[in-house]
């Protein structure tokens, strides 16, 4: 399932959703996919054995997730990315700073701040099984980003799901009118993104 959503401030942007098939179990050998929804009865011991893992190992690929209270639609890993969440993040900097240059604008700083605030909201969208620039346990982006602390004169987001890579999230996001237009906004001076499980945010402000 793929998905982009962009907000700003005054406005808010939805595509419609492309769907895809979904990955099939075909060994217990080696995981057929990166990622696992834990279900009811769930636990990493359970996983581990369904999968041939070694369960010490599966809970060091996820240290955010707590062993004695996971929670049905809480999305593990069952093997190790091939770029880590970090990496990811830089490179979507990158290409958002190749755009504005080639719009003739001024590379947006990527604040660790502002970064730490995209990454517990894609964590979020996750744990919590949402998509919405609402957030169940934050509220909105601009809520959010007071609540930990940062201020703003105009502030925008972009968030996205399903998307395997940042050159796609990145593609989705340009081939969107309302995306996009957050990424060139000339007002914005600062971004933060944040990856995880295939969630994608980016939160774009302008700081005081």
């Amino acid at each position: 399932m793929k998905k982009i959503i962009a907000l700003t401030i005054a406005i808010m942007f939805a595509l419609p959703v492309v769907s895809q098939p979904h990955a099939q179990i075909k060994t217990f050998k080696e995981p057929p996919f990166e990622f696992y929804k834990v279900s009811r009865g769930d636990s990493f011991w359970y996983i581990a054995q369904r999968y041939g893992l070694d369960y010490k190992r599966l809970m060091e690929l996820n240290p955010d997730v707590v062993p004695t209270n996971m929670h049905v639609g809480e999305v593990i890993r069952l093997k190790p990315s091939a770029s880590h969440s970090s990496s990811f993040e830089e490179q979507v900097v990158q290409l958002v700073n190749q755009e504005r240059a080639k719009a003739g604008l001024k590379p947006l700083t990527h604040r660790a701040d502002l970064k730490n605030v995209a990454h517990k909201k894609a964590q979020d969208m996750i744990n919590s099984n949402y998509f919405s620039h609402t957030s169940p346990n934050y509220g909105s982006p601009f809520q959010m980003l007071k609540t930990f602390g940062i201020s703003y004169q105009s502030a925008g987001e972009n968030i996205a799901k399903g998307q395997k890579t940042p050159k796609e999230v990145m593609n989705a996001w340009m081939n969107s009118p309302g995306h996009r237009a957050n990424i060139l906004k000339p007002e914005y001076d600062s971004i933060g993104v944040g990856f995880y499980h295939s969630a994608w945010v980016q939160m774009f402000i302008k700081a005081r």
